[in-house]
């Protein structure tokens, strides 16, 4: 059993769970992720790893609510405990493995994609890169780790789609705009919906940037055995559980990735339906 020691809405259907995990947090790395086990016949849910403290022995999900499963992990509170919880599962981001120092990074973080892209920003500003993040949502009261990303990048730019905090418009205009004043950046890493990566990893392209997306939303079983996230990438058939999560943006297939995202809908809406939690 796996304690959770603290919990927080983030935002509407958004929550942070504290999670007493010694093992698992001596060991996670940035871009990693984990299996949650709410209790005991739920659903297996990967879930990045938004942050961990060897020292504490904790580490922090983030989990929004959407389906029957994860409306009941968002439904446990602090003192209670996750059934059981696997990792640190796939490979850590391939920046962990050499010297960033004197480099330019933009992350780019859409949505629920601030809480893994802030491990990254974490790392790599504290190995001596130059780090900018553009923090993007639909609108302010959906904003998350604000506060968090601020503490650890040279610079948060933070966008919404209605106008109602900072940039108004996409994540995408926002990189295009910062490119036009003149900024020059290394690499991008870019994490959030799948249709947010597809247009940053083709704006990345247009610029002539690198970029890395996670593809952890497509993922299922998490172990490679149910081959639910097999992706097209470099023309070659991976694994996000097992090869990835995280691959060259521009060798990925978004559209075969979204076409095989939807692929348990129908699924979900009558698991929702059986437990009463639609809506």
């Amino acid at each position: 059993m796996f304690e959770i020691l603290s919990k927080e809405m983030l935002a509407p259907s958004v929550c942070r769970h504290i999670v007493h995990a010694p093992r698992i947090s001596a060991s996670a790395q940035p871009g990693q992720f984990l299996i949650a086990i709410s209790d005991d016949g739920a659903e297996r849910i990967p879930l990045t790893i938004s942050g961990s403290d060897a020292a504490k022995g904790t580490i922090s999900v983030v989990v929004q609510a959407i389906g029957a499963s994860t409306k009941r992990i968002v439904a446990l509170e602090a003192g209670d405990s996750y059934a059981d919880i696997l990792g640190p599962l796939g490979n850590p981001s391939d920046f962990v493995k050499r010297d960033v120092r004197g480099e330019s990074w933009v992350l780019i973080a859409g949505g629920l994609g601030a809480a893994p892209i802030f491990p990254q920003a974490e790392w790599l500003h504290s190995h001596g890169a130059r780090v900018e993040v553009i923090l993007g949502a639909k609108s302010e009261s959906l904003l998350i780790y604000t506060e968090e990303l601020s503490g650890v990048c040279d610079e948060l730019h933070i966008c919404t789609d209605d106008g109602s905090c900072g940039f108004h418009g996409l994540v995408t205009a926002k990189l295009q705009t910062l490119c036009e004043e003149g900024r020059h950046y290394d690499r991008c890493v870019a994490i959030g919906p799948m249709i947010m990566m597809k247009f940053a990893a083709r704006t990345c392209g247009t610029l002539g940037i690198p970029v890395t997306v996670s593809l952890n939303s497509i993922m299922v079983d998490g172990t490679g055995m149910c081959g639910a996230c097999r992706v097209s990438v470099g023309g070659k058939m991976r694994f996000a559980c097992v090869d990835g999560p995280e691959f060259d943006g521009s060798e990925v297939d978004f559209d075969e990735a979204l076409h095989r995202q939807g692929q348990y809908r129908a699924e979900e809406a009558a698991a929702n339906s059986k437990c009463g939690c639609n809506g």
